[in-house]
């Protein structure tokens, strides 16, 4: 059975964006050096917000050449509220990721403690809906902690931001509206 890890992030910047970074299995050794590659010395993980553009650049570019794809889950200003947003995009995530039943799929989320256990009981009901309990999993986990964040948060930046920065990545993302 093939495994995939999915990396998640998202943004609010102007419209809600979700972001999940696929890596497969074999593919974490290499898909770790490359983020492993672009930190500085003494920096622990990668947050867009955080760097000079220059850097967003290379940061961007390097992801992309390395072949790291995304889906960008779409939820523009569709939604009353951000937590509804955001529920339409983990319930799209999951559907998307059920697709594929031979699959062991391993979800992260970087953690937001405000959002543990609104996501835990969506997930929830949305893998179990799915039919997926024995090949889906999930858990909450800080950047620090999982260096592969670095990439949805990149290409959610880049998103967010649009125009020059969405050019950099848009070969290696596909964009699904929620």
């Amino acid at each position: 059975m093939t495994a995939r890890h999915v990396y998640v992030d998202e943004t609010k910047h102007r419209d809600y964006l979700m972001v999940a970074a696929v890596v497969l299995g074999e593919d974490l050794t290499s898909a770790r050096a490359v983020v492993h590659d672009l930190l500085k010395p003494g920096q622990h993980h990668l947050h867009m917000k955080d760097e000079a553009d220059g850097r967003k650049e290379t940061i961007a570019k390097a992801l992309a050449a390395a072949d790291l794809r995304a889906t960008v889950y779409d939820a523009g200003r569709r939604h009353r509220t951000q937590v509804r947003a955001r529920a339409a995009c983990l319930a799209a995530l999951v559907d998307g990721l059920a697709s594929t039943s031979d699959v062991e799929t391993f979800i992260v989320l970087d953690q937001d403690e405000t959002l543990v256990q609104s996501d835990r009981r969506l997930l929830y009901r949305a893998v179990r809906a799915a039919g997926h309990e024995a090949t889906m999993r999930y858990e909450h986990r800080r950047a620090a902690t999982e260096q592969l964040l670095g990439i949805p948060d990149a290409f959610a930046w880049c998103w967010a931001k649009g125009g020059y920065w969405r050019s950099h990545i848009r070969p290696v993302i596909t964009v699904q509206t929620v």
